[in-house]
């Protein structure tokens, strides 16, 4: 069996965060090693930090300054904690794996998504799922990432909006898959969407190019089945697809031309097939 590592971030997260963390302690196919990024907690979230690490040696703590609550900063805490990895010289693992403050898995979830993935080398990208319906694309939280993909490709995830689809799109464009193993099970204890509006999901499709017959569907499918935005939040992030306005540079600026296009193409390809032409 391969072996993998295991990045959260959270932020105000005493409701939550150890019910999330004795969910990853409790896997079959133990982590190597748990790096998780208190993003400045206010609340009680240090505390329960420091209480499970008095009996989890494997579990490393990064702590940031109170800085405000900012979206931005998970790409970038994620990237904190690949770095602290490499500059403590953990032991390096087959994959990282994605998780956060109010994910529960499965109790067998990686040995079954390590499982998968390790028949099939060609899986850079991958994750169960916590919906009724099966799902296309891999969820942020229970994704795992093969390291072989990552570093070569990679190295680091790209510090603007829409990250998560970046690294998808760029896994096919070098010959690689993603998937969704929707018999290995993971589920949310807080409600998506219950402290936002969409707004990266609209706008994170400007800045990666979407295609916008692609973006369109996307809409009529997240407002007809309610999931997973609700119905409000599929015009918000439609709204936001049509109204974004980049900046030039930084988290809110666009990808390159270059993945853009190809974006734009491979998802035009997939219309067509869909409709047969």
């Amino acid at each position: 069996m391969s072996s993998y590592f295991v990045i959260v971030t959270c932020r105000n997260s005493e409701n939550n965060i150890e019910e999330a963390l004795l969910s990853l302690k409790a896997q079959t196919v133990s982590p190597s090693y748990v790096i998780v990024i208190d993003d400045g907690s206010k609340d009680r979230t240090a505390d329960i930090l420091r209480q499970l690490q008095s009996g989890w040696p494997s579990l490393h703590v990064i702590t940031n300054p109170d800085l405000g609550y900012n979206i931005a900063r998970v790409v970038s805490n994620w990237n904190k904690a690949i770095q602290y990895a490499r500059d403590h010289r953990l032991p390096p693992a087959d994959y990282h794996m994605i998780s956060t403050d109010d994910t529960v898995y499965e109790r067998d979830y990686a040995e079954k998504m390590m499982r998968h993935m390790d028949a099939d080398k060609k899986i850079a990208i991958a994750s169960g799922n916590y919906e009724d319906k099966d799902a296309i694309a891999p969820h942020g939280g229970g994704r795992f990432v093969r390291t072989e993909f990552f570093d070569r490709h990679h190295g680091l995830y790209p510090e603007k909006m829409g990250y998560e689809s970046l690294v998808l799109y760029s896994a096919t464009r070098h010959g690689y898959a993603f998937k969704v193993f929707n018999d290995v099970r993971f589920e949310h204890t807080r409600p998506l969407g219950k402290n936002h509006h969409f707004y990266e999901f609209g706008a994170s499709m400007r800045t990666l190019g979407y295609h916008p017959l692609f973006a369109l569907g996307r809409f009529f499918l997240y407002f007809a089945s309610g999931k997973p935005t609700g119905r409000l939040g599929a015009i918000y992030m439609l709204y936001y697809y049509l109204s974004y306005k980049p900046k030039d540079t930084g988290y809110d600026s666009m990808h390159d031309r270059e993945i853009r296009q190809y974006i734009r193409d491979y998802q035009f390809a997939r219309i067509k097939r869909k409709l047969g032409v």
